[in-house]
């Protein structure tokens, strides 16, 4: 039988046929993907807290590696928009791994330059590994938004949670190549993110992307768009966009700002390498492994409902890690598990409000615009952690993380109150 081309998934079975093949296709990228993005949350602030002899600048890493994360999701936006989702995620993914093969160098020239310039291009290998997500709602229908979603961060476990309990092992590979421990889960990282590009890049064809905006454009725009042709539409569309991204971004900022300083808190108390791989592992199992359970919940309870959610158990988590003796390893896991799980929540239900706020014809950009801003916020995270417990303590910056997550509240209730008024 002959395949179809763009225009020929009209049949709604044939439709649901690629939709499930290239989410498989997203699942296989997002093993290898996730074990890339674990090198630089378990490692990078302790290997710029070696090659800078000082903890005040050990949120760097997490900052320079989400500003790049920032300029790259725009760029793999475009060229998706442009391109498809193919050749903007495959893309992606090779800068990513040449950014972590960078790194891995300047731990060996201790060049801290090349550290900054590598962490940057690092960067697009962790937003690529997130705009992978939309690649599976391209073509699901709006009750299977949140579960695609959900899918294919739930690969992202696999690889993720390997990732931070191989650092003593690839230290040790590291060593036996002249590379210095630190830079060892950066060497993984490497392999991972051109592993996950070249799945990418020969088996996701044909692109579902392209796929659905050949499928839309018959359509005609007043009826693709429907309500959003009209001045309430526009207004509620909009709408949409601030509330999903204002989700994504507190969560972000809520968790990038806890994950990064947790290492070194952790190793300032006389914990191991090994010990700050276990609580890492778990805290981003506790990020991918719900979305199954947490994609069918946002599709069935609502968005906003799990908006709210996700604002709860990032509180607990705030005022957890905030309380916990220093010398509770338990305790440690827990918060960090809870940080890991209302992310979770915050960013599933923020995407979907996102995709359902958008057509093909816009989405890809839009989306990549909104991964900037998420970026920016986990940036900003990022470096303000390391000053502000430098400056006070651990404690102090958990509470603060906590009193954030209250603000998805208030947003919640715009969002209803607006639509109620429509």
């Amino acid at each position: 039988m002959q395949k179809p081309g763009m225009s020929g998934y009209t049949s709604a079975a044939l439709r649901q046929q690629l939709y499930r093949r290239s989410l498989l296709v997203v699942v296989l990228s997002q093993i290898f993907g996730g074990a890339g993005l674990a090198a630089g949350v378990t490692v990078g602030a302790l290997l710029a807290q070696d090659m800078l002899g000082t903890d005040r600048y050990a949120g760097m890493p997490a900052a320079l590696l989400t500003l790049g994360s920032a300029a790259s999701a725009f760029l793999v936006g475009r060229l998706s928009q442009r391109c498809g989702r193919r050749l903007g995620l495959s893309a992606g993914f090779l800068a990513g791994g040449i950014g972590a093969l960078g790194v891995a160098a300047s731990a060996v020239a201790h060049n801290i330059w090349l550290l900054f310039i590598s962490l940057l291009i690092y960067g697009a290998g962790t937003s690529t590994n997130l705009q992978a997500r939309y690649a599976g709602t391209d073509l699901a229908k709006p009750n299977q938004r949140a579960t695609a979603i959900s899918i294919a961060m739930m690969a992202t476990t696999f690889g993720a949670v390997a990732g931070p309990n191989l650092v003593d092992a690839t230290g040790r590979f590291a060593l036996s190549v002249g590379v210095p421990a630190l830079g060892g889960p950066f060497l993984l990282a490497g392999a991972a993110f051109i592993a996950a590009g070249l799945v990418l890049f020969i088996l996701l064809r044909p692109d579902p992307f392209l796929v659905a905006s050949s499928l839309e454009a018959p359509l005609g725009k007043g009826q693709s768009e429907q309500a959003g042709g009209t001045v309430g539409g526009q207004a509620a569309h909009k709408r949409k966009l601030i509330v999903g991204a204002t989700v994504m971004i507190l969560t972000q900022i809520v968790m990038i700002a806890l994950m990064t300083m947790t290492p070194v808190h952790m190793i300032h108390h006389g914990y191991g390498l090994g010990e700050v791989g276990v609580v890492i592992s778990i805290h981003i199992g506790a990020m991918y492994l719900p979305s199954l359970v947490t994609g069918i919940l946002v599709d069935k309870i609502g968005r906003i409902a799990m908006s709210y959610a996700a604002g709860a158990v990032l509180l607990a988590a705030g005022v957890l890690a905030a309380l916990a003796p220093a010398e509770s390893m338990a305790a440690l896991i827990i918060a960090l598990a809870l940080l890991g799980i209302g992310w979770n929540l915050g960013l599933i239900s923020g995407t979907a409000i996102i995709v359902d706020a958008t057509t093909p014809a816009t989405r890809a950009k839009t989306q990549g615009k909104i991964d900037v801003l998420i970026a920016l916020a986990g940036a900003s995270g990022g470096a303000l952690s390391g000053m502000v417990v430098a400056q006070s303590s651990y404690a102090v910056l958990s509470l603060g993380g906590a009193i954030l997550s209250l603000l998805l509240i208030p947003v919640g209730l715009w969002s209803r109150k607006g639509a109620a008024k429509e």
